[in-house]
């Protein structure tokens, strides 16, 4: 997904773009050594590439789905996904939308018996 990282932080939108690309590869390196990234392998290929066409992800999200459900992950925390979800057995969850759910279970919590 480091290549997802560079394309979207490169392209130019409304505001121009976030990163110069040397500015993204740069950072696209730092990321290399502080986590470890996943490789596809043989579970995570052909389930790519059943998601696209099953959920119609475009390739870097399919991998990612993929990734998770081939590995038992039970979310995705990503915001290029339907934000709530289901793919297959694998939840997503968009950081950046408020969860109806979660706010109402803790006004209800709040209110007290």
């Amino acid at each position: 997904m480091i290549v997802g990282f560079v394309a979207a932080s490169t392209r130019d939108g409304a505001d121009g773009h976030l990163l110069e690309s040397p500015d993204a590869l740069r950072e696209a390196e730092e990321i290399l050594v502080l986590f470890p990234i996943p490789c596809p392998d043989e579970p995570v290929l052909p389930t790519a590439l059943g998601g696209s066409a099953a959920y119609g992800l475009w390739s870097f999200n399919a991998h990612l789905w993929a990734y998770a459900e081939a590995h038992g992950l039970a979310e995705i925390v990503a915001e290029g996904f339907e934000h709530g979800r289901l793919y297959a057995g694998v939840v997503v969850r968009n950081p950046f939308i408020a969860s109806v759910d979660s706010s109402c279970a803790e006004t209800a919590s709040d209110d007290g018996p």
